[in-house]
């Protein structure tokens, strides 16, 4: 957001400054249009028509993000990221359609990691929103690169050096809305409690915690507006809450450490009936792990106040879980899971007030 404090205005454009963006679109007019709003927003700013010369240019220099038209010749923006991801992986991308019938299937969005899409338009409001979230997730990735090369040499300390990192990131998530405040933390406690219910190992338990705290690291790429929005979101907005995960996962996914984590971070909305997103997987086909953090996650969420409703009483809760049994939670772990709420509530309880929101 623009301020017309002269000098914060400043400050913004010089660190905007900092982050170079390169747009693709065959229609020269619409290069030039996003020349004049992402300079005047103070971002380096680079803008060709040529998808060939936008592949050669990537190969050549850094950039940190691109603007991608989706139809354009002689190749759609598809086969551009096709071929841009063979040498780079971490090039943040934003898909431009002139409708959304037009826009690539999840599918392809999510093979080739694109983080995010919006409808062309006059205005450039939406798409200034998508590019301020995508700058704030490749900060994050830049500064954890910058610790794993300071601490490669002793993994303690990088470990606690990466959790430091993306604790701040996750507070900043929960800090904006009073209502997830704490979510992550009774996720993580709830998924080790389903996890030791199942007698899983250590090392399980662990990644179960850690999962479980950033699973949804991704939602900081997703803009405030929709983020916080109170009423029904749009098509195209429930859309980009559905990007987080791949979001997430991109990431963390720059540091080993969290590799453990990254299939619960993926596919912690997936159901088990393989209506879930972002890959529509099945049955076993989802990770293990992940299956459990669903549990958990899916609990919380009825539990915890909301501002368009109150917390669920236990018995609606109980009534869900069993409703749910097979089609989006695994069986078996939903009866491990319905038998801690019919006979163990106590210890969910105490992981509640342990975490609750701060009134």
């Amino acid at each position: 957001m623009r301020t017309h404090l002269h000098g914060v205005e400043n400050t913004e454009n010089i660190e905007n400054n900092s982050y170079r963006i390169i747009a693709v679109d065959d229609e020269e007019g619409i290069v030039d249009s996003l020349s004049i709003f992402l300079k005047r927003s103070g971002y380096d700013f680079t803008g060709v028509t040529d998808p060939q010369q936008a592949i050669q240019l990537v190969k050549e220099e850094h950039f940190d993000l691109m603007i991608l038209d989706f139809i354009m010749t002689p190749f759609h923006g598809d086969q551009v990221v096709e071929e841009i991801r063979k040498f780079n992986k971490d090039l943040y991308i934003l898909l431009l359609t002139g409708h959304k019938d037009l826009a690539p299937p999840l599918e392809t969005i999510r093979r080739l990691d694109i983080q995010g899409y919006c409808e062309k338009s006059d205005k450039f409001d939406q798409l200034l929103l998508l590019i301020e979230s995508g700058i704030k997730s490749i900060k994050q990735m830049n500064e954890i690169k910058e610790i794993n090369a300071k601490l490669s040499d002793t993994y303690e300390k990088l470990e606690q050096a990466y959790l430091d990192s993306i604790k701040t990131l996750r507070y900043t998530i929960e800090a904006k809305d009073v209502y997830t405040r704490g979510h992550s933390d009774r996720v993580a406690a709830i998924s080790v409690l389903i996890g030791k219910k199942l007698g899983l190992s250590d090392e399980d338990l662990h990644t179960l915690e850690i999962g479980g705290l950033f699973h949804d690291i991704g939602k900081i790429g997703v803009p405030d507006s929709i983020l916080l929005k109170e009423s029904k979101l749009t098509d195209e907005e429930y859309s980009q809450i559905k990007q987080h995960p791949n979001i997430g996962v991109h990431i963390l996914s720059n540091a080993s450490i969290f590799d453990d984590i990254l299939p619960i971070v993926e596919h912690h909305h997936e159901k088990y009936d393989g209506t879930g997103y972002p890959g529509k997987l099945a049955g076993n086909d989802i990770p293990y792990l992940a299956r459990i953090a669903t549990i958990a996650d899916s609990f919380d969420a009825m539990a915890s106040r909301r501002a368009y409703r109150d917390s669920l009483d236990l018995d609606t809760i109980i009534s869900e879980f069993e409703r749910c049994r097979g089609t989006q939670f695994d069986p078996e772990l939903d009866d491990i899971f319905l038998d801690i709420l019919k006979n163990h509530y106590d210890e969910i309880q105490e992981i509640q007030e342990k975490y609750k929101p701060e009134q």
